[in-house]
């Protein structure tokens, strides 16, 4: 009974931070307060305070985490919404995806190499702008580090959230499909949920840049980690 409780007092804590953290983003509306940012910094830090693990924190937060799939899912909801739109554009979508996905690994392990990186951590970093679940899968496979991968790709997906409004702006991209292909092929679900800050267009283009950059990856990775490794 104990440890009931104590899952669902983890449970019930981060669902509330969640909700004060987006009411305050969307009262201020700072790149920086998005909520998955204030909210892990606040989890980490909680965590540090008291001593407690990240296993004993998973007690509860895997309830959460078997959301994550449903929750990818229900993204096919806006995009059904926006299909004639998306099938008028489907060259455009398709072919700026692909461009997307191979600039974000080419320029990642190009970096990589430059940096002097081992061969290692140059894998982990390959498949960073693809969703969580397929990234680790692309990065065990090609002899990478699947935990430091899920670490890149939160970071490439905050980084997309805070500066991708910035880079549309300093370039003049207005077009719905290009904002939402820049979203969801560069940072990838956190991306797509900011997207919907931009209307339904946005977030179902981002929602297909998602979905085809995790197709697409699977099968360019290997083919760049070849080639440039």
């Amino acid at each position: 009974m104990r440890e009931i409780f104590h899952e669902a007092g983890i449970v019930l804590g981060v669902v509330l931070l969640y909700l004060l953290m987006s009411g305050l983003y969307r009262k201020l509306k700072w790149a920086v307060l998005v909520p998955v940012l204030t909210c892990s910094t606040l989890v980490i830090g909680l965590l540090l305070t008291t001593g407690n693990s990240y296993g004993d924190f998973m007690r509860g937060g895997r309830w959460l985490q078997y959301g994550l799939g449903p929750a990818v899912v229900a993204l096919a909801y806006p995009m059904y919404k926006e299909l004639d739109a998306l099938l008028k554009e489907w060259r455009a979508v398709l072919a700026g995806t692909i461009v997307g996905i191979a600039a974000g690994m080419i320029s990642g392990i190009g970096f990589a190499l430059w940096a002097g990186y081992p061969r290692e951590l140059i894998l982990s970093i390959l498949p960073k702008s693809i969703t969580t679940p397929v990234a680790m899968e692309i990065s065990s496979s090609l002899g990478g580090n699947a935990s430091i991968t899920s670490a890149l790709v939160m970071i490439a997906g905050l980084t997309g959230v805070i500066l991708g409004p910035i880079v549309f702006k300093c370039f003049g991209i207005t077009n719905d499909n290009g904002r939402g292909i820049g979203f969801g092929a560069a940072s990838h679900a956190l991306g797509t949920g900011k997207a919907a800050e931009f209307g339904p267009t946005v977030v179902s283009t981002s929602t297909v840049a998602l979905t085809f950059s995790a197709v697409f990856g699977s099968v360019l990775a290997p083919l760049v980690a070849w080639l440039l490794l």
